[in-house]
């Protein structure tokens, strides 16, 4: 192979991703699981877990990691899309809540990328408890694509990034 050739990148599979994505950071400390795709969306599961619930009274997930759920399925729904995966940053991610989670169950968050143009992506979702006929909450939103890593371009900013 001619030393300028380089492999296509591989096409982003939502279930593969998540065998790494979610081993690490912040979805691992929340125990995001991956439970379904299609060809523009993705679906998760957030797991109740005492140290998640929000009012001890309730005993009710806490708003927080439903966010956080809902914005890592919009960006793998973004790619599963796409079928690759580049970078995308959150621009506006909107959540009407229609009612708390039951008592002691999981979330899952379900989500579509339905529009992509050069630099944006749009997506729209579901969060529930078992019935997605009666939804947690509702997500629209916006996301920025970034075609590629600005401090690979940039050695300044690769520094003051702490990689150089």
């Amino acid at each position: 192979m001619h030393p300028r050739m380089t492999t296509p990148p591989a096409r982003f599979d939502a279930r593969e991703a998540s065998k790494w994505f979610f081993r690490h950071g912040h979805t691992a400390w929340l125990g995001l699981r991956f439970t379904e795709q299609g060809e523009n969306w993705v679906e998760l599961e957030l797991p109740w877990r005492a140290d998640l619930v929000g009012d001890s009274q309730s005993g009710v997930l806490a708003s927080g990691p439903i966010i956080s759920l809902m914005d890592m399925a919009s960006g793998m729904a973004i790619w599963q899309a796409s079928r690759t995966f580049n970078p995308v940053a959150t621009l506006d991610l909107r959540v009407d809540y229609q009612r708390p989670a039951r008592e002691g169950a999981s979330v899952r968050g379900r989500v579509e990328c339905y529009r992509r143009t050069r630099s944006a992506a749009f997506v729209r979702g579901i969060a529930h408890d078992g019935d997605p006929g009666d939804p947690v909450a509702h997500v629209a939103g916006v996301f920025m694509t970034i075609g590629t890593d600005p401090r690979k371009d940039n050695p300044a900013l690769a520094g003051a990034m702490g990689d150089g």
